[in-house]
């Protein structure tokens, strides 16, 4: 008895020395990771506004009211909007929303031009299966949203040739498709209140 009480002593030391440094290295890592993040996504915002030199966010609160007038379902799926500026002139904005895929939420950064063309999309983050909705990543997907005007909601299609308000889903994940395609469909919505 005496030996398991020991043992068990043992392990709750390394336990708690252990947990004590990975709060440590977490402590003194922070800045840096939440640098990183914002370095990311700042990368992520200028990939799908090109021609943006500077980006000014739009108060949280602003854009939930939005969606809430909207009607959505969720208004918390839009995380965060970003008015793109070149000097004092607004080039479009870069609206980012979480709508739900096959595993979960996906991270979708839509890019709209101030003369409402879509810019660019990027999926931010996922946990799709690998090798399939994942590929939502892939330049061969996302690309296929770049240039699209945005009087038409985005449609996606199976097989054929896209049209001008369509995207080729991703072969076998068609869920993915039409998720990261709501989102973009979402953040038009957004962006057309914006400009009124």
């Amino acid at each position: 008895m005496r030996e398991i009480g020991k043992l068990a002593f043992i392990l709750f030391a390394i336990s708690a020395v252990a947990s004590f440094l990975l709060g440590f290295t977490n402590y003194m890592t922070r800045d840096t990771i939440a640098e990183q993040i914002r370095l990311e996504n700042e990368r992520a915002r200028k990939e799908v506004l090109a021609d943006a030199k500077g980006f000014e966010q739009v108060d949280q609160k602003t854009v939930l009211k939005i969606a809430k007038a909207l009607k959505f379902e969720n208004p918390e799926i839009i995380t965060e909007v970003y008015i793109g500026k070149s000097g004092d002139t607004i080039v479009g904005y870069t609206i980012k929303s979480v709508p739900k895929g096959y595993a979960g939420e996906i991270g979708v950064l839509t890019g709209i031009s101030a003369e409402g063309i879509l810019t660019g999309m990027r999926v931010t983050s996922n946990n799709e299966t690998p090798g399939l909705g994942a590929k939502s990543t892939d330049p061969k997907f996302y690309g296929q949203y770049t240039d699209k005007p945005i009087e038409n909601p985005i449609e996606v299609i199976k097989s054929g040739t896209p049209g001008d308000n369509e995207i080729q889903a991703i072969s076998g994940s068609t869920i993915t498709s039409k998720a990261v395609t709501n989102g973009v469909n979402l953040s038009i919505q957004i962006y057309k209140e914006l400009i009124k």
